[in-house]
């Protein structure tokens, strides 16, 4: 009886774990029609993150499509970002779009190719509607939520762009533009609230 409890319990964990990481499939159509919103700070106030100083950039707000997801556990960065997402917003959060792409995450760079012979979009349009974002939770309970993150939901976040100045004067620093590439390129993203649909 024991044993057919446990191998129960394993088959429901199975099963649970696989619908969760299922990718969610929509429509044909532009699911997040609107740019990120972002403000300038005009008087930045810093504050202690552990051992970082962090310096707000921007106000930021933000809807848009998982494309993909990368979790730290040990690199340099790992204990005040744990978490990079790849993120997509007009055609880059349409199925049909993301249908044509591979997505990679590592290192903590982003690059995407296309399955067949060519892109879907022109680069510059792919470059200014996807970006990689490494994010740092302003809560315990918002890198919960960060980590629950899964490719394709619909996320939602609210917070700054930042620079973080680590003990030995090394800094990490935002990108402030949309349609940069290469080093340097992501932003930093300090997240106050986070929701998934």
């Amino acid at each position: 009886m024991v044993k057919a409890i446990i191998i129960g319990f394993l088959l429901i964990s199975i099963m649970v774990y696989l619908i969760d990481t299922i990718e969610p499939r929509y429509p044909p159509g532009v699911l997040v029609p609107e740019d990120p919103d972002q403000e300038l700070v005009s008087s930045a106030h810093s504050w202690q993150a552990g051992k970082y100083q962090i310096t707000p950039l921007a106000e930021f707000r933000l809807r848009a499509r998982v494309l993909h997801t990368e979790p730290y556990w040990f690199d340099r960065g790992a204990d005040l970002s744990p978490v990079d997402l790849a993120l997509g917003w007009g055609r880059m959060s349409d199925q049909s779009v993301v249908d044509e792409l591979e997505f990679w995450q590592g290192q903590r760079w982003y690059r995407y190719w296309a399955r067949k012979s060519k892109f879907p979009l022109p680069a510059d349009e792919m470059t200014s509607h996807s970006a990689n974002m490494h994010m740092i939770p302003a809560t315990p309970k918002v890198k919960d939520v960060l980590r629950s993150v899964r490719t394709g939901k619909l996320v939602q976040l609210n917070g700054y762009l930042v620079e973080a100045r680590g003990p030995d004067g090394s800094a990490w620093r935002s990108s402030l533009s949309r349609t940069d590439t290469g080093a340097g390129a992501c932003e930093l993203v300090w997240v106050d609230k986070v929701s998934m649909q």
